[in-house]
């Protein structure tokens, strides 16, 4: 039986629901991995096949998840599994679910000492730490910074707390109302950093990095990884989607929703881009992704930019509310689904967010004391991202979309995307046939099994 609404409440209105979701979507991936493979990759031509990617993968899945969870009408296990029992399905669907939910739990476990990361780097700003530093200098910082334990473990413990503080209030009270207010800051203080980066950067070097079209570049290669940004950009496969759409209003059309949350998080990967690339090219620095461009390259163009101080705490608050609601968003469908089993929310949320901030204190000392330690060839910080990234967050991506393609009805579909029938009928062929195709892919690369060309 169809619920109308979700028992954990509902967004006050679209804009709430595109905020929310918007917050969720634009993480540490939109900020130090899509500006250097789309300028590695071709520029403005990676661009073009991204954007074609997103079509494939990103908006056909984000649509899934929404529909999926606003059908179910709760967390991501339950939904799935109501929404089984009345399509005459295998309620065993559910573990799909709760798949999803256990790895939004583990991302977050290393994804909040990352984020501590940040919360340092803003007090190293507004002290000068860095500025004028060399390069050993800056990349001494943050080895001393991985070094010590009880310092990631303040960041990381208040990262936590800001986390569950949000969750246990609530859909509007929490989660709605934190994205209202740090979500539209997040997208103005990029707006200024660009404007700096413009007046003391090289802006026509990072322009042509970045949007001069080179297609000789484009191969296999550029493809694979433009489909797997575009899955995982959009917080697709931990569960985070699912959740929200449950949230959502019958009167939000779920496609228009989407291409404004698709919209939105390729924004936030150009503005960070144009943000960072003009400094690092103004004093001859490495074009590189991931912690090293943003605690290493980054820090050493502050350090010797006039007002670099303030512009650092500028991005750095940038990287911690984009880490912020994202955060939100992982830990959100977990607690969802101990509230269903009868746990106040409250409890939920602090219960939860103690187990996260537990396995997180392993991803700590993985850095530092048991940085020898391997598990299969990796830290536990490195086999946790393998783990999640490469395997579960890609199967359940592929697990939605033959879900959503082929154990739904059509009659089920068309009553939450409201569509003509023939403009239903290419959403439904897209996400039974090419979808999956491509999300396999996704998967086969994440794990190393095809590289290079398809």
């Amino acid at each position: 039986m169809r619920r109308l609404k979700s028992i954990h409440g509902e967004w006050s209105s679209g804009t709430a629901f595109f905020l929310s979701a918007t917050g969720a979507v634009v993480g540490l991936g939109n900020i130090w991995k899509y500006p250097y493979i789309a300028g590695q990759h071709g520029g403005g031509a990676f661009l073009l096949v991204y954007l074609l990617s997103m079509f494939v993968v990103g908006l056909p899945l984000l649509m899934a998840e929404l529909l999926l969870g606003r059908r179910g009408r709760g967390s991501p296990p339950s939904a799935l599994r109501d929404l089984a029992a009345d399509e005459g399905q295998w309620r065993a669907w559910s573990g799909v679910g709760f798949f999803a939910v256990l790895a939004g739990l583990l991302i977050l476990s290393f994804y909040s000492v990352i984020a501590g990361w940040g919360l340092d780097y803003i007090w190293m700003s507004a002290a000068g730490t860095y500025k004028g530093a060399s390069a050993g200098q800056v990349q001494g910082l943050f080895s001393a910074l991985n070094d010590t334990p009880w310092r990631l473990m303040a960041w990381h413990s208040l990262f936590m707390v800001m986390t569950v503080a949000v969750v246990a209030r609530g859909v509007r009270q929490g989660l709605e109302r934190v994205a209202r207010l740090f979500v539209p800051l997040m997208f103005i203080l990029l707006a200024f950093l660009d404007l700096y980066a413009a007046v003391a950067g090289n802006l026509v070097k990072a322009a042509a990095y970045l949007f001069d079209p080179d297609f000789s570049a484009v191969n296999g290669k550029t493809v694979l990884i433009a489909l797997g940004h575009a899955f995982f950009t959009l917080s697709l496969g931990v569960g985070t989607m699912l959740a929200y759409g449950a949230y959502l209003p019958e009167r939000v059309s779920v496609f228009r929703a989407s291409l404004w949350i698709i919209l939105a998080d390729t924004c936030a990967g150009l503005l960070a881009g144009m943000a960072i690339y003009p400094l690092v090219f103004a004093h001859d620095l490495p074009s590189m992704q991931g912690p090293g461009l943003i605690f290493t390259v980054l820090p050493m163009a502050y350090g010797h930019s006039p007002y670099g101080g303030v512009f650092g705490v500028m991005f750095y608050t940038v990287l911690v509310l984009a880490a912020w609601t994202s955060a939100i968003a992982l830990l959100e469908p977990a607690v969802a689904w101990w509230v269903e089993m009868g746990i106040s929310r409250a409890k939920a949320a602090l219960a939860l967010g103690f187990a996260v901030w537990l396995l997180g204190l392993v991803t700590i000392m993985s850095f530092s004391v048991w940085s020898g330690v391997l598990i299969l060839g990796h830290t536990w910080f490195g086999l946790l991202d393998a783990v999640t990234g490469n395997v579960m967050l890609p199967v359940v991506g592929l697990l939605v979309a033959v879900f959503a393609g082929w154990m739904m009805t059509g009659r089920s579909l068309r009553q939450e995307l409201s569509w003509s029938r023939g403009v239903f009928r290419i959403w439904l062929t897209v996400i039974r046939y090419v979808t999956p195709v491509a999300m396999l892919l996704v998967l086969l690369n994440a794990m190393g099994l095809i590289r290079g060309g398809i």
